[in-house]
This record gives structure tokens, sequence and C-alpha cells, in this order.
């Protein structure tokens, strides 16, 4: 089996992909955790935001985001393909993910489940729990070790 993990902006994906991307996104947040949100957001298309894909066989299996929100970098849509989980992939999206954030602090949503996940990663909760689209989150922080640019 051929893995490949990379880190893209929007005008980098071809258009099968990019539309692997957002139907693999629907396919776990929209229709598995039956959380309707409004995927499409705009902040794909930002100069600044990259795409971590994780292909499998020329199948998208996985993938994340990562945005920059000016002193802190934000990883979200962090989902792996029912098909592929159990395997450490979610871990291969974010060991690329940590690599591309550098020393920069670092910020995300996590589901509720998940807190241990991202602990493993030197996430902090920051805060209490909220309902997202019906699914529990909350806020987490990884410190980072420059100052903000």
């Amino acid at each position: 089996m051929s893995t490949n993990v990379r880190c893209v902006g929007f005008d980098e994906l071809a258009p099968r992909l990019a539309y692997a991307l957002w139907r693999l996104r629907q396919q776990v947040f929209v229709v598995e955790q039956q959380s309707p949100y409004p995927d499409l957001d705009g902040r794909d298309l930002e100069d600044t935001t990259r795409h971590v894909l994780l292909v499998e066989d020329e199948e998208l299996v996985g993938c994340l985001r990562l945005l920059d929100d000016g002193e802190w970098a934000r990883i979200g849509r962090v989902v792996v393909a029912p098909t592929a989980r159990r395997r450490g992939l979610a871990g291969v999206l974010m060991d690329r993910a940590m690599a591309e954030c550098g020393d920069r602090e670092v910020r995300l949503d996590a589901q509720t489940g998940l807190t241990g996940f991202y602990r493993g990663y030197g996430f902090e909760v920051t805060g209490p729990e909220f309902d997202e689209d019906g699914v529990m989150h909350v806020p987490m922080r990884r410190a980072g070790s420059r100052p903000p640019a």
C-alpha cells in the first residue's frame, strides 16, 4: 500500500482531489456525525490556508485544515475515512500539521472525546465544553515557543 502525506494550498488542489476532500468532510461530519454545518465557509480559499492530505493508493483517506489566525495557527476539520480508522492515520496527519506549525502557538476545538489524543501533542484545554452543531467540543491550545510575528 502506497501512503503519501502532503500539505498544499487551495490552488494546488486538483479538481478531483478537491472534490474528494469536501466529500470526505461531508461524509464524516455531516452524514456520520449528523452535524449539518457550513463546511464551505470561505476559509479553504484563503492564501495562507493549508490542507494536509493523506492519500493511500490514489484515494484520499484523511485530511485536516491549517488556518492562519494571525497570532496563532488553527487546526480544524481533522478527519479520517471510516474505512481507514484505527491504524494511527490521525496521528500521521497531526505529525505533519505540527511540523508545518513549527514553534508557533496552535489552537483547535477538539471533540470532547478526543482531548486525550490532542494532549499527546502538547495541547491543553483552555475553556469550558461547548456544543458546536450538535457535537460537544472543548477549546485547546499548544503554546508556542516563539513570539508572534
